[in-house]
């Protein structure tokens, strides 16, 4: 089997070739690109020697999406992300399985035994009852398996932070804070890469390395330099919040929902 890796962290991109060469020898990994761009370049010339994709959503220059804008694709392709609001979309475009980040190796072999499976019966990964089933995964990650409450240390004592009291979650030296709407911090023992597959997608964006902000938080966005924006919540943090130019787009799409 021939696969590429269309990831823009690095020790990801070998984390998880080492993963399928562990899984299964045979497997040949034939590139890892880390951009659209690059991988609009590989693709249009190797793509018909690829049989599978591992394909991250949010890459160093626009969401991968936007590999399919530029050239026809028919080569199935498993998404990694930590953003599950993406994964309707990415179904829509030859998804065969949709891993939330972290991922460990039973969930790339679970990957792996569905796509042959599907390769070996020719069955089509966007049928409708893929599909369907797949609306059901996003409803109940969205709805009813979401944290609701973290415990926090306050006055030598544990108590229930709730989730919906967090305007947004901060990282600084490597520790966790959250800030609720009455402006009080408490710091978080999980990392935000943990935290932000935790909370709702819903009311949650992942704006940069640092934060995490909640919708209700926000009071508006100012344009910055060169395309990227600052986005002002509430109460208000030290730091300024800013996203790329490459993330502004969805965001602006994640906030009218």
């Amino acid at each position: 089997m021939k696969i590429a890796i269309i990831e823009d962290e690095p020790k990801i991109a070998e984390s998880l070739k080492l993963i399928l060469m562990e899984i299964d020898p045979s497997i040949s990994v034939m590139k890892i690109l880390s951009s659209v761009k690059s991988s609009v370049e590989w693709l249009r010339v190797n793509q018909s020697s690829c049989d599978l994709l591992f394909m991250d959503i949010n890459l160093t220059d626009g969401l991968s999406f936007e590999i399919f804008n530029q050239i026809e694709s028919n080569t199935p392709i498993v998404f990694l992300t930590a953003y599950d609001q993406y994964a309707l979309d990415a179904f829509k475009v030859n998804g065969v399985d949709y891993i939330l980040k972290p991922f460990d190796k039973t969930k790339i072999k679970q990957s792996l035994k569905k796509f042959k499976s599907l390769t070996q019966t020719g069955s089509n990964p966007l049928n409708a009852e893929s599909l369907q089933h797949l609306l059901e995964v996003v409803a109940s990650k969205t709805i009813t398996n979401k944290r609701k409450s973290y415990l926090v240390y306050h006055q030598d004592k544990l108590i229930p932070l709730a989730v919906d009291d967090i305007s947004w979650f901060y990282k600084s030296n490597q520790v966790t804070y959250a800030c609720t709407i009455s402006n009080k911090k408490y710091v978080i023992d999980d990392a935000l890469d943990k935290i932000q597959n935790e909370v709702s997608s819903v009311n949650f964006y992942r704006a940069n390395r640092q934060f995490i902000v909640s919708k209700n938080a926000i009071e508006n966005i100012a344009i910055y330099f060169n395309a990227r924006l600052i986005v002002n919540i509430l109460p208000k943090p030290d730091e300024k919040i800013i996203f790329s130019k490459a993330k502004a787009t969805d965001f602006k799409n994640w906030l009218s929902k």
